[in-house]
């Protein structure tokens, strides 16, 4: 049977684990903040490592879920780190979304200690890795990704083999290009039509049920309806992060994204005004208090 480990057990890492183990698969887990990957064990059954390299070594496959690049290449490097781990077969998918630099760059460390790495980062929230419904957006070797698919296909309805390495990374910039534009567009559509008289479900229903009705703006109703209420999925401070590296790729690709650089100045202002700890719906709360009277 193959063993996985999870190096990375926020939300999506740790709904990753927990999902696995439903479904039979032995899995290890580690966070550098020992108490989440603790929790994350005793509620899934998991096995608990005290360093990534331990759970790397227990394992045939490895899933990585972390913030940014540099909690990557932290997890990756060191006496303890991930590469150090990794043995002859050891397989590395990375769902984390990185510089697509970044992630070519850990792929070769990966392959130079002898294992096989894929950037395969995902598409979907907490709820979709439950339900086993997220999209996974793959570079590297077509062979290394049929090997992980046994693994991938208990979190995952669609997996893309996009190309090489770097391409998983680069496509999934582009997605969430995507989905911070609508997020901004719904924020401003639905502030629109609050400030304008109309409530704030009312205006919901007809979004999601119009042309407009992508599959964020369903599943992230709960949070626009609710922002108090709703615990924070995505932060903006994410959302700024995710922006950065899109517009950094996009100068290096040649590529102006006029729309990108908008909303980037957009979240900025958010974060400013101390929403960057907040979910990505709350660019509308912000918004609400930038009415004019």
């Amino acid at each position: 049977m193959t063993r996985v480990a999870v190096v990375g057990t926020g939300r999506m890492g740790g709904a990753m684990a927990a999902r696995l183990r439903a479904g039979g698969v032995e899995v290890t887990v580690f966070n550098r903040t020992a108490d989440r990957a603790a929790a994350v064990a005793e509620r899934t059954g998991a096995d608990l490592a005290p360093t990534a390299r331990d759970a790397v070594a227990a394992a045939d496959v490895v899933l990585v879920s972390l913030a940014d690049d540099a909690a990557c290449e932290a997890a990756y490097d060191g006496p303890d780190g991930i590469v150090a781990g990794v043995r002859g077969g050891t397989l590395v998918a990375d769902t984390s979304t990185i510089d697509p630099r970044t992630a070519v760059r850990l792929g070769d460390l990966v392959r130079g200690a002898g294992g096989a790495h894929l950037d395969a980062p995902v598409s979907g929230s907490v709820p979709s890795v439950e339900r086993g419904e997220l999209a996974i957006l793959a570079g590297g070797d077509a062979a290394d990704l049929d090997r992980a698919r046994p693994v991938l296909d208990h979190l995952a309805t669609r997996i893309f083999h996009v190309g090489p390495a770097g391409a998983g990374a680069i496509v999934k910039l582009a997605v969430n290009g995507i989905v911070h534009a609508i997020n901004q567009a719904v924020s401003e559509a639905l502030v629109l039509a609050e400030a304008a008289g109309v409530a704030r479900s009312t205006a919901y229903d007809v979004f999601a049920a119009s042309a407009a009705g992508a599959p964020f703006v369903q599943y992230k109703r709960p949070a626009f309806e609710n922002p108090q209420g709703t615990a924070a999925a995505f932060t903006l401070d994410l959302v700024g992060k995710d922006l950065d590296l899109i517009l950094g790729l996009a100068e290096r690709s040649g590529v102006t994204m006029t729309q990108a650089a908008t909303n980037r100045a957009a979240v900025a202002d958010a974060v400013a005004a101390g929403f960057g700890g907040r979910d990505m719906s709350a660019m509308a709360e912000h918004l609400r208090g930038r009415i004019r009277p």
